[in-house]
């Protein structure tokens, strides 16, 4: 992640007033993040045969992750007509545990918050060899039980085929709203902010990662999230799988 920040910090729009790229301290204050679009978008042609073409991907059962040799990636020229852009960003404390949230834009409150069983500092030595997968994985309920995917509330986490714990569905907190309302003028980034000292020690900054990510719906069971990276092809790698088997 560190590597990023000097490709990305172009991307990122510094807010009126202010003489530096970086955010300031995060202060709890009223967050001025809006609710989301309720739209509904119409799926179109070329959603439906993208879908298709997901379905035959083979899922297999190995001893470490279950989906299978699933893509890490999909060219951009693809990736623009099979899903929604949203925005993501992976964030938390160098020695605690990271969260992920998804936003339809920066400016928007979160729709999705997920914190992972896996230190912010193991993600971003991952991130430096340019390619990382995340899965998460629930199992089916019947048919009389069953949910959205994305309401799902408890994941088994693997991050480049190693089991690495869990991932836990939450709702945001104040800390977590305060990070989205510093970086709502951030589109892609990474960086860090200044963390609570009192609870993390005097080294305790949050680090973060935003990009925007192509939503692609596979099924009811499977939907992926690839990092759109602005650097095209060059830049590293990082799709997460949230699958239901």
């Amino acid at each position: 992640m560190e590597d990023l920040k000097t490709r990305l910090t172009s991307n990122v729009e510094s807010p009126a007033g202010s003489s530096g790229t970086h955010p300031p301290p995060m202060t709890p204050h009223h967050s001025s993040l809006v609710q989301p679009s309720q739209k509904k978008k119409r799926k179109t042609k070329a959603l439906r045969v993208f879908r298709s073409f997901f379905r035959t991907f083979p899922i297999i059962s190995p001893t470490t992750c279950k989906m299978g040799s699933i893509p890490l990636g999909i060219p951009d020229s693809h990736r623009t007509s099979s899903g929604t852009r949203v925005t993501g960003t992976l964030y938390g404390y160098r020695k605690g545990r990271v969260s992920l949230s998804m936003q339809e834009t920066p400016r928007c409150l979160p729709t999705l918050v997920v914190e992972l069983a896996m230190q912010t500092n193991v993600l971003q030595k991952e991130m430096s060899l340019g390619m990382v997968r995340i899965a998460l994985e629930c199992e089916k309920r019947s048919d009389k039980n069953k949910r959205r995917l994305m309401d799902e509330t408890l994941w088994t986490l693997y991050c480049n085929g190693k089991k690495s714990g869990y991932g836990v569905k939450r709702e945001a907190t104040e800390e977590d709203l305060n990070v989205m309302e510093l970086l709502k003028a951030v589109s892609m980034g990474a960086g860090v902010l200044p963390g609570n000292s009192e609870v993390e020690g005097p080294d305790g900054e949050l680090a973060y990662m935003r990009s925007h990510f192509e939503h692609v719906v596979g099924s009811k069971d499977s939907e992926t999230l690839y990092m759109l990276s602005p650097d095209g092809n060059n830049g590293p790698e990082l799709s997460i799988f949230f699958v239901r088997i």
